[in-house]
């Protein structure tokens, strides 16, 4: 935690990813391994740490569980608390500097993964202006480097959106499968920009069907997409145009 704060991320990720460490990884077991092996620690000691890891991997959850209550008592009770929380990052809004063409009719594409990666470069090669939500702060900072506008932080936050100037985008891109960020995300998008286009992504058919029943926006599932890729290949391979000419 201490680290992470010196790093001068918010109290919130201090405490997350502390939270993170807190229990014993498997990697233990194979340092406690090799110590025996090398006779550096006795039978006894790899059963200690096997009752370590088994207590604290039971105990993780609850100190999961326990993030937020903690995080509120002290934001009450600290003032040292909340100016941690309240750190300013200089990736969590647009320079001063950026193109008027980032601020209106631009695509918002939040998250920077594999998928949204790709949207990315097919944006780039078309001239498509658009800005990256993306929650982690290296990504964001590298991309800064490469020209690309983006902001650091998480787009179920409003303020993340908000930067991201939502509020003049023409189409908001979901690029994580996550259901619930999704729907909240749009939400936001939506009071933010009423009349903006929400193309979104799932991994589960069942979830697809839900979010098209509830017109949130255009809802691409990735089994569904790959199997219609196959399909026009084969298609075009076996059409007639396709088929070789007789001599």
């Amino acid at each position: 935690m201490a680290l992470v704060l010196a790093l001068r991320y918010p109290l919130n990720t201090a405490l997350t990813v502390a939270a993170s460490l807190a229990q014993i990884g498997e990697f233990s077991f194979i340092l406690a391994g090799l110590g025996m092996s090398l006779g550096l620690l006795p039978a006894e000691g790899m059963s200690l740490v096997l009752a370590g890891a088994l207590i604290s991997i039971a105990l993780n959850p609850f100190i999961f569980t326990a993030i937020g209550p903690i995080k509120e008592w002290a934001l009450k009770r600290s003032a040292l608390a909340r100016d941690l929380e309240q750190r300013a990052d200089p990736y969590a809004e647009l320079p001063m500097s950026t193109e008027r063409k980032f601020l209106e009719g631009q695509v918002v594409l939040v998250g920077y993964g594999r998928v949204g990666r790709r949207i990315a470069l097919a944006l780039s090669e078309r001239g498509i202006p658009y800005v990256v939500a993306e929650q982690n702060r290296e990504q964001v900072e590298t991309l800064r480097q490469q020209g690309v506008a983006a902001v650091s932080g998480d787009a179920v936050e409003p303020s993340v959106l908000i930067q991201a100037h939502i509020a003049h985008a023409a189409m908001l891109v979901i690029a994580t499968p996550d259901p619930i960020d999704v729907r909240q995300i749009a939400d936001i998008a939506r009071t933010l920009n009423p009349t903006i286009e929400i193309v979104l992504r799932t991994g589960s058919e069942g979830e697809s069907q839900l979010l098209r029943k509830e017109a949130i926006g255009t809802v691409f599932y990735g089994e569904e997409e790959l199997a219609k890729g196959m399909t026009n290949h084969v298609l075009q391979r076996f059409s007639p145009q396709a088929a070789p000419s007789k001599l």
